[in-house]
């Protein structure tokens, strides 16, 4: 499913316009991506948390050359599904 297909979904689901729906979802996406930029988490109830995971600085190879190269630390956002989530699923 795209983000068309996932707009057209919501605006079917719950009666709103398909202009309602795809700023409902932009609002959400925008709501979550200040959330985590800020360092925090988004945590839904039934169907998952979605965090900022650090990962360390490393020492990495130029595959190319094999020089030792520095890979600089980073954020990563990350999604941990929730029990409703996964018993859905399965």
């Amino acid at each position: 499913m795209n983000k068309n297909e996932l707009i057209d979904a919501i605006a079917s689901g719950s009666g709103l316009s398909k202009a309602d729906a795809g700023r409902a979802l932009e609002a959400f996406l925008g709501s979550v991506t200040s959330t985590l930029a800020g360092g925090g988490s988004v945590k839904i109830t039934g169907f998952g948390t979605f965090s900022v995971s650090h990962r360390a600085a490393t020492t990495g190879r130029n595959p190319r050359t094999g020089e030792a190269i520095q890979i600089a630390a980073s954020k990563n956002a990350k999604f941990k599904s929730g029990k409703g989530l996964k018993d859905a699923v399965n």
